[in-house]
């Protein structure tokens, strides 16, 4: 009995130290208890609303045909209304929408990711459902075949399509789709679809070595030898912030050869994919130092590092796809929720360039929003390293 008090104080005295050494990471164990609630709060955002609504921009040049009992009759307005039949159980509609006139302007959206397919439908599209033969010009939908979301769309579409014309013909042959890929998104291999992903994930990866970097320089001392000379905490950070961009640049490069070694062609200038590359990596950077200024070692930087690590995998599109969560429209532009993660426009302007092979000129609001991102994540790594580090060594 004696010796089962022994063990049992023994126990008790491990437990009360294990929970003191708990308290000492207390950010740890923080982040460690709310990260599940937190990405629980994140999908209700997403989806507490209902499922997935596909954006599809529609062109009806139909002029419609006129009956026998001389109304006239127009097949193209009956194919919208079908679309936007389509709903969930609940009632939620799993296609929005909306009539544009301008197909320039459509494809420039389904560039930006903003909506997901076009459908256009031709002038006589009347005359053609209600021939007896199939005739005319072909409904026409265009789409960038690289976005998943497209492929869920088109086939909505199509069974909306085909169900349209089983109930007004009773069959749905008379009348053909044809399918334009958006640039080069046809001739894309799967693997190439993922590569502007990876690259933008090789950036993300900086976080850990920049944050055990930043650490490493507090755990040995050199903030106090910092203060006895005229270096501020400025010129520290960005020298290791500079240092961790030109890593981050030689692993996209290293990243994009070897993609290029197992067959992945670039549609666009590898040039501006780099410089996307660079501003995103200085984002990255910049979230480093603020999970520097949480640690007070190494080991525990790279423990919080997981953190932001696994939001911007999984929140930025890079890795895995994210229906979109609308804010406010910025002129042409909406504005979603997690737009305000740098690597989410990186990886929107990586598809263009890459994929679509656009310029510097038609990625300039997806690498404004990175380097505005990327000023205001490293400002904020300055403001918290000197106020939570120097101002406690003064």
């Amino acid at each position: 009995n004696q010796d089962d008090k022994v063990v049992q104080r023994g126990t008790w005295s491990v437990l009360v130290k294990s929970l003191r050494e708990q308290r000492r990471d207390l950010w740890v164990l923080i982040l460690l208890l709310t990260l599940a609630p937190f990405f629980v709060f994140l999908y209700w955002l997403f989806f507490g609303g209902g499922s997935t609504t596909y954006a599809v921009l529609a062109m009806n040049q139909d002029r419609g045909a006129r009956l026998a009992d001389g109304t006239l009759h127009n097949s193209g307005a009956d194919v919208l209304v079908a679309l936007d039949g389509i709903r969930y159980a609940s009632g939620e509609p799993m296609l929005r929408v909306e009539q544009t006139a301008d197909r320039a302007e459509a494809e420039q959206r389904l560039t930006d990711r903003d909506a997901e397919m076009l459908l256009i439908i031709p002038p006589d599209f009347s005359q053609t459902v209600l021939a007896d033969q199939a005739s005319g010009e072909a409904l026409i939908v265009v789409g960038d075949l690289t976005n998943p979301y497209y492929a869920v769309a088109s086939l909505l579409v199509d069974a909306a399509l085909e169900g349209y014309l089983q109930a007004a013909r009773g069959e749905p042959e008379p009348v053909r789709v044809v399918e334009e890929a958006l640039g080069d998104s046809g001739a894309r291999t799967e693997f190439e679809v993922y590569v502007p992903g990876l690259l933008v994930f090789a950036v993300i990866m900086l976080l850990f070595p920049c944050a055990m970097s930043v650490t490493r320089e507090i755990e040995h001392g050199t903030l106090r030898r910092l203060q006895l000379t005229r270096m501020t905490a400025f010129d520290l950070l960005a020298g290791i912030s500079i240092t961790q961009v030109l890593i981050g640049m030689v692993a996209v490069l290293l990243a994009f050869g070897t993609a290029v070694a197992l067959g992945f062609e670039s549609q666009g200038p590898l040039w501006v994919a780099i410089l996307v590359s660079a501003v995103t990596s200085l984002s990255t950077v910049g979230i480093g130092l603020q999970v520097a200024c949480f640690s007070r070692s190494a080991t525990q930087a790279s423990i919080i590092a997981n953190f932001p690590l696994m939001l911007l995998m999984f929140f930025s599109g890079s890795i895995f796809p994210i229906p979109r969560v609308p804010l406010f429209n910025l002129g042409a532009h909406t504005v979603g929720l997690y737009d305000i993660l740098p690597p989410t426009h990186a990886v929107v302007a990586l598809n263009k360039v890459l994929t679509l092979g656009a310029g510097l000129g038609e990625i300039a609001y997806e690498l404004t929003a990175v380097l505005l991102l990327s000023v205001l994540y490293f400002a904020g790594g300055v403001w918290l390293f000197r106020r939570k580090h120097l101002r406690r060594q003064a």
